[in-house]
């Protein structure tokens, strides 16, 4: 399904190359104030035009179709539509038949027999992301209190990211990276024990992210060389402020107060000039494959922005529920 969230739900629709692609934000409160130029910051951040991103360049500006009158929600679902005006599938034609390694093709062919659109990567692109950032922003106006802030910190394995994406470029390669989100200001008491804790909708939501292989909360993987004397955080005060860290703001699936700390690991883009092994789905033949085109060396320089916009998903969705589940008590 292509649809995510409880009451505030957010469904995404189109394809790299298509006409169009378009985000329905169901379940926001009426009477927010809501205008073309609140998602332009976002959505700039999130635009190529940075060493290391794609040479595609689209205007991305966001046509709210329902949802608002004067500038303000109605409480009806909003769609907002962004045009595909730079697009070059020609390079796509040429390897429709020749899946490319570490890319969705393969396998959308055989789940959807053929009839899905190879042009781009369809709907499995990293283009669809500007849908999440466009959501991102009215989550983010309905949490007035709570600030994301997510960043790259590290990029081919290296701190020094410039460099990386400098070597990548000369070699024809691409590069994966870190990305660190933090969330201060959040109540204590977000999300659920098990299927629904506050880790599981969050990495749920943070999966819908082309590229993502990874996440950890807190100390992450590290933990596991820890004892419990170092591990746990001891609390301070009557609020519940930790000392230390290591869980991340979150025990037993719910928010504590303290900071929400994760990160994510983004892989390297699939789509690489250096020839690879694949397999002409016609001949059955192995063939070597070296993408033309334009991609991003390094998508992980786009991510930040579209990581704090599922984060803000995640929580609106838990913060109407919690309010709504108050009123019913």
């Amino acid at each position: 399904m292509n649809s995510f969230g409880k009451l505030f739900r957010v469904s995404v629709l189109g394809e790299s190359h298509g006409e169009c692609t378009g985000v329905l934000i169901d379940g926001c409160p009426a009477g927010l104030m809501l205008s073309t130029e609140d998602l332009l910051p976002d959505l700039d951040r999130r635009k190529s035009g940075a060493k290391g991103t794609t040479p595609r360049k689209e205007s991305d500006v966001p046509m709210i179709k329902s949802g608002v009158f004067d500038n303000k929600t109605t409480g009806a679902p909003i769609l907002i539509l962004f045009e595909n005006k730079d697009v070059n599938s020609t390079s796509y034609e040429k390897i429709k038949n020749t899946p490319r390694p570490g890319h969705a093709d393969f396998v959308a062919v055989q789940k959807f027999g053929g009839f899905n659109d190879y042009r781009g990567g369809g709907h499995f692109s990293g283009r669809l992301t500007v849908l999440l950032v466009a959501a991102g922003v009215i989550a983010k106006k309905l949490m007035k209190n709570i600030k994301i802030d997510a960043k790259l910190l590290e990029a081919g394995g290296m701190k020094n990211i410039e460099s990386a994406i400098d070597e990548a470029i000369k070699t024809g390669d691409s590069i994966g990276g870190i990305v660190e989100c933090k969330v201060s200001g959040l109540p204590v008491g977000l999300g659920e024990p098990f299927f629904d804790s506050a880790e599981s909708l969050l990495s749920h939501a943070v999966f819908s992210i082309p590229a993502i292989k990874g996440i950890e909360f807190g100390a992450g993987f590290s933990s596991a060389k820890m004892h419990g004397s170092e591990c746990n955080d001891e609390i301070v005060d009557t609020n519940g402020k930790t000392a230390t860290n290591n869980a991340g703001g979150i025990n037993g699936g719910i928010t504590n107060g303290n900071e929400l700390l994760f990160r994510v690991a983004v892989k390297p883009t699939s789509s690489i000039k250096i020839d690879k092994k694949t397999v002409d789905l016609k001949t059955g033949e192995r063939v070597n494959l070296s993408v033309a085109g334009r991609h991003d060396a390094c998508i992980a320089l786009r991510v930040p922005v579209v990581l704090e916009a599922v984060t803000a998903i995640v929580l609106a969705d838990l913060m109407l529920i919690e309010q709504k589940m108050k009123r019913i008590i």
